[in-house]
């Protein structure tokens, strides 16, 4: 239950359009929606401003289509992220409109009508590598949903380190960004030197046997001495777009 669905529903009420018991009955699901495998949380919305998201790893198909017809069903979105092939063609099938970023492993069913960007700067998504891309668009699908306008800068790493360099005013028309690299992660302390936004660093597991899955680039952005670079864990675009998001969102 959004904000703007709650509040035409009391107008309705007061004017009404609909009877108090009718507007109880729409209520009947409200905050906590009782599935036999899920406590789907439609206060979400009104609390953090977002519908809740819906992580599809360890869920088998059945639970993920029915978590996201609820959500649908009292917010008219949702947005799946972690899906794999067989969630996402299943999500594809139950509602036709989604967006389906196979590379992202993401679903998003936007609210209709489609609401307009509502954060006050862009969230620039700055990667290393190529092989940076799956966490970095589920990172741009996640900014994106949440209102933001989202760039992507792709494959200027440290080992051609003039790619970055030439690209600094775009570095700096962004009012927050998300880093995403692997190997040794030196890309989060470049571009915290370069720019006076916040900078939010994201590991990934890409790299050879030493990079431990992620965990080189994880410590070497943590004791980057770049000031105003913050972590999320390895490979989580999806946090660091939320923070981002917040960020963004924030009272000019």
């Amino acid at each position: 239950m959004t904000e703007e669905r709650l509040a035409a529903l009391l107008a309705q009420v007061a004017s009404g359009d609909i009877s108090p018991e009718a507007a109880l009955e729409r209520l009947r699901k409200f905050p906590i929606e009782e599935l036999p495998y899920a406590q789907v949380d439609h206060l979400r919305p009104l609390i953090q401003g977002y519908t809740e998201v819906v992580f599809c790893e360890g869920k088998n198909t059945e639970q993920i289509i029915g978590i996201c017809e609820a959500l649908e069903r009292a917010s008219g979105t949702f947005l799946a992220t972690r899906a794999d092939d067989a969630a996402r063609e299943a999500l594809r099938d139950r509602f036709p409109r989604a967006e389906v970023n196979p590379l992202a492993r993401t679903v998003h069913l936007a609210p209709q009508p489609e609401p307009g960007v509502t954060g006050r700067g862009m969230v620039l998504i700055v990667t290393a590598g190529t092989s940076d891309l799956p966490v970095a668009e589920e990172a741009a699908t996640v900014a994106r949903a949440l209102g933001n306008r989202v760039d992507v800068l792709a494959d200027v790493g440290v080992a051609g380190i003039h790619r970055i360099l030439r690209r600094s005013e775009l570095l700096n028309e962004a009012s927050v960004l998300i880093v995403v690299a692997g190997m040794d992660g030196a890309l989060a302390s470049v571009v915290g030197g370069m720019v006076r936004v916040p900078v939010i660093a994201v590991p990934t597991s890409v790299g050879y046997g030493a990079s431990f899955g992620g965990i080189s680039a994880l410590l070497a952005m943590l004791n980057s001495c770049a000031s105003g670079v913050v972590v999320v864990n390895i490979d989580n675009g999806f946090g660091a777009a939320v923070a981002a998001s917040r960020i963004n969102h924030l009272p000019s």
